[in-house]
């Protein structure tokens, strides 16, 4: 057992230590329930997304009875809150001048606001990068889109999570990509293609929690459980019990509702992430795909590197210069994460392994999700970077690289 002070000390041969403070269990039976699903869609769609990406099953993506069921529960919402605008506006028109339909109809428009779609919009105060700023950047990022079948970003945002990430918002549905520096400069470039693959692969393989109609009904039921969820009985007047008791009604109605389309959408958000990864694979490479997710392993340690760089800066401890430090910031963290032993990497993917959707239960278990990248290793790169387009695409996030580093230095919550 390498003792490196470092990190976990743990046994190979054995196991022992391998994962030293293990994540809660499920709390209550609904999400242990969910969870014992999630692990048997995981379990089950393996085997079949190996036959997709192998070519023996090559389909593209089907609606089966439970996105049709999803659709429309999604759209029954979304008809609930019109009728609750159209209601409060009666009200208003055929109530004047009395008063008291007047103000149940304002009542009514007020909870419409609150519980309206949300179709998103810019992240204020981000770093961005736009369009003539970065040409090779953005040629790259259509060309990956193309080949997924759908179509590029209309804005690039800089962030310092360890994740990437496709989203939409507005009504014209523009399309905006978040890239986190510290994933970004931990991977070789053509590893970056296949996770750009990967996260433009989620709209082309039918993922419902994406689209406009689901992700909207998911976002106004989340609002509507935490909206109308009773407070704590302590202290309560008679007056306010009876209330409380009213506002259950609806409350109960969207946490069953809420937990019908999540469930509904469950072992389709897991065949999405499987078919992102197979798009992944295919644009960047089985191999570029696989070692990608494996080297997601050290992001946990990346971020504890970060926040080490952020309290030097800050204290300007041991005669640490905050000058050079954001100016290397993220170089250092790709360090970092080359510094990490083979030792203590294998001890992470058997954590992973150990843990499975312990974590996360919309994605399938990570180790399933290496394991099938790893039987397409010999997939070609539909696109490749040449040295100059590497080059290009570096000089170009150069500037707003170092202004997130500077903000990341400055602002980050220790």
């Amino acid at each position: 057992m390498p003792a490196d002070p470092r990190f976990v000390v743990w046994c190979a041969a054995c196991g022992w230590n391998t994962d030293p403070q293990p994540p809660d269990a499920p709390k209550g039976r609904l999400e242990g329930r969910r969870h014992r699903l999630a692990v048997r869609h995981g379990e089950q769609l393996y085997g079949r997304m190996q036959d997709e990406l192998t070519g023996k099953d090559a389909a593209g993506p089907r609606l089966d009875a439970a996105g049709v069921a999803a659709y429309v529960l999604a759209w029954a919402v979304h008809l609930v809150t019109g009728a609750i605008a159209v209601a409060g506006l009666l009200l208003i028109v055929l109530g004047l001048p009395a008063f008291p339909p007047v103000l149940l109809g304002c009542v009514l428009l007020l909870l419409v606001a609150a519980l309206r779609p949300r179709l998103g919009r810019p992240p204020k105060h981000a770093v961005t990068v736009e369009r003539e700023a970065a040409p090779e950047l953005y040629a790259l990022l259509d060309r990956v889109a193309a080949e997924a079948g759908t179509r590029g970003a209309d804005l690039v945002v800089l962030d310092a999570r360890g994740n990437a990430g496709v989203s939409e918002y507005g009504l014209r549905r523009r399309r905006l990509l978040r890239i986190g520096l510290p994933l970004w400069h931990i991977l070789t470039p053509q590893q970056r293609v296949a996770v750009l693959g990967h996260e433009f692969g989620h709209y082309a393989n039918g993922d419902t929690r994406r689209g406009l109609v689901v992700g909207t009904a998911l976002n106004t039921l989340s609002v509507w459980y935490y909206v109308l969820r009773p407070g704590s009985a302590r202290g309560r007047t008679l007056a306010q019990t009876v209330a409380a008791w009213l506002i259950a009604v609806p409350w109960l109605a969207a946490a069953g509702l809420l937990r019908l389309l999540d469930r509904l959408t469950l072992r389709a958000s897991q065949r999405a992430e499987y078919r992102a990864d197979a798009a992944a694979a295919r644009i960047g490479s089985g191999a570029a795909a696989a070692a990608a997710l494996d080297r997601m392993h050290l992001l946990d340690a990346v971020g504890h590197e970060l926040r080490r760089q952020a309290i030097l800066a800050r204290t300007r401890n041991k005669g640490a210069d905050p000058k050079v430090i954001e100016a290397n910031l993220w170089q250092s963290l790709a360090d970092h994460a080359d510094g990490i032993t083979e030792h203590e990497h294998e001890r992470l993917r058997r954590v992973s392994a150990l843990r499975g959707h312990s974590t996360d239960s919309t994605h399938p278990p990570t180790h399933l999700r290496t394991a099938l990248l790893a039987s397409a290793a010999d997939l070609p790169a539909a696109t490749a970077l040449d040295a100059g387009r590497i080059a290009a695409i570096d000089a170009e996030l150069a500037a707003p690289g170092r202004e997130l580093a500077k903000r990341t230095l400055r602002d980050l919550h220790l």
